[in-house]
């Protein structure tokens, strides 16, 4: 591009650059160049996005449209996603490194959870109480929690705002959006088809911003009522910690290390596929990576010489191209980190059988990488990487595979690769995970559930209830007695 784009923040409906003049310059990780620039908020930009949620919550515009009309809208921005998916993800993929392949098709895909919302707008409901007190008629109804903090990592935006936003719109909350400071770029051109959508102004804003000036005084906020928070434990810590000043409530959907279990009557190809899907998809930045493969003793040579036969295939390069499988990472400092945990890991007895190199190219590329760890306390079997980093170690009973899986502070995504259906259903209820894939890996749907247990974070996303993370529940007691109130010293 001649031209380098430079994208405003998106407030109250309006384009602006931050208050404190602040820019940043986004790299492309392809190429290790800058391509764009972006601004950043300043505190008195969180104030204003902030105070323009609040108001547009208390604005009938907003507060006095019906469920069904909001659902609408929700529709209409799910089709103007879809019409924009391609554009969009070529954003994103030279913004983050990510492969166009998935960016634009993941793009489209998520038109369908804001259509998932959209249905259920006008389906929460309240509930008439069978109270045991016959003058009274009492019900419940459910209203928007109010102005909702959402907080996306740069890793799969516009799947992990859908996740946020679908509910959160759909409930008749206000919402400001916080993009990653790094590689923001979709989520500021995302803001576009909020506008475009015709939400009235000041439901939705968009900022990106560092820790100081955007994400704690966004998260430490008076007005904000809730936070819906996707990242890394240690910032999660610090989110938690600036929601006691607001007692926003908080979900939390964090990291991983999620082990994939494959037992001795697998189908090889299908758990060869599911592992490299686990590990190389995305170039393995992703939160549910299976980045733990746990093979049984028994075909754990075999399956690793085909794992091996199959990267030999993988094509590294251009995350434009369409032939291309695994891109650069999104950040040097994710390539060094790398190099780091992979020389622990050697030094603790690990063996690299592929890969574990850097490749000879500008950008931010890392070979495809394949060790073979002695024992479960292997650097690369604790450190999430973020990166096309596959570590198998071996098992020998169910048991010991099941208690191998959870001996980690994560839970969120699991995997198990067995053709026993009885074992499938066993094993699965026992992993302390909240997800679990059997026969297959890393697929979502708005329809399911998504989160984790213990460090992977506390609340969930998708499905049917996370419309209901952001309502409120209010009992209405309504006397139907003429008779004036009895004793008024007494609780009834």
């Amino acid at each position: 591009m001649d031209q380098k784009p430079h994208y405003q923040l998106f407030i109250d409906g309006a384009w602006t650059d931050g208050a404190g003049g602040q820019v940043m310059t986004s790299q492309n990780p392809a190429t290790g160049e800058d391509w764009a620039s972006f601004a950043c908020a300043a505190p008195s930009d969180v104030d204003r996005a902030v105070a323009a949620a609040r108001r547009a919550l208390d604005d009938p515009e907003w507060r006095d449209m019906t469920q069904t009309q909001r659902g609408k809208l929700l529709y209409r921005l799910a089709d103007l996603i879809e019409v924009n998916a391609a554009r969009i993800g070529e954003i994103e993929t030279t913004d983050s490194g990510k492969l166009l392949a998935e960016t634009a098709s993941q793009t489209a895909y998520v038109g369908d959870y804001y259509r998932y919302y959209a249905g259920l707008a006008d389906k929460i409901e309240g509930a008439v109480l069978p109270i045991d007190k016959p003058d009274m008629h009492v019900f419940t109804r459910r209203e928007p929690i109010g102005v909702v903090v959402a907080i996306v990592p740069w890793n799969a935006q516009m799947f992990l705002t859908a996740t946020k936003l679908g509910p959160a719109l759909a409930a008749g909350c206000t919402v400001v959006l916080k993009a990653s400071e790094i590689a923001p770029a979709p989520m500021l051109e995302f803001a576009r088809l909020i506008e475009a959508a015709g939400f009235p102004r000041g439901v939705v804003s968009v900022l990106t911003g560092d820790a100081d000036n955007c994400a704690i005084p966004l998260t430490r906020h008076a007005d904000v009522d809730r936070i819906a928070f996707t990242g890394g434990p240690d910032t999660a810590r610090h989110v938690v910690r600036n929601s006691a000043e607001n007692f926003a409530v908080t979900t939390l959907e964090l990291g991983g290390k999620s082990p994939i279990l494959v037992f001795e009557d697998a189908d090889f190809d299908g758990a060869a596929n599911g592992l490299i899907a686990g590990n190389f998809g995305a170039s393995g930045q992703s939160c549910v990576a299976g980045s733990r493969g746990l093979v049984h003793r028994s075909i754990f040579d075999a399956l690793a010489a085909r794992i091996e036969d199959k990267m030999k295939d993988v094509i590294v390069g251009d995350p434009l191209r369409a032939d291309t499988h695994v891109g650069p990472l999104c950040t040097q400092a994710q390539v060094a980190r790398i190099q780091e945990t992979l020389e622990r890991a050697k030094q603790q007895g690990a063996r690299i059988r592929f890969g574990g190199a850097l490749l000879a190219r500008a950008g931010h590329y890392f070979a495809p990488t394949l060790v073979e760890c002695a024992h479960n306390d292997t650097e690369t079997l604790k450190v999430e990487m973020f990166g096309p980093v596959m570590s198998l170690l071996q098992f020998d009973t169910e048991d010991e595979a099941i208690a191998l899986a959870n001996a980690t502070p994560f839970g969120l995504g699991s995997g198990v690769f067995t053709q026993n259906i009885a074992r499938a259903h066993r094993v699965s209820a026992r992993l302390r995970a909240g997800i679990c894939w059997v026969n297959t890996y890393r697929a979502v749907s708005p329809i399911a559930p998504f989160g984790g247990y213990n460090q992977s974070g506390y609340g969930r996303e998708a499905g049917i209830e996370a419309i209901r993370d952001y309502t409120r529940t209010k009992t209405v007691w309504i006397n139907t007695s003429d008779a004036p109130m009895a004793n008024p010293f007494v609780m009834r």
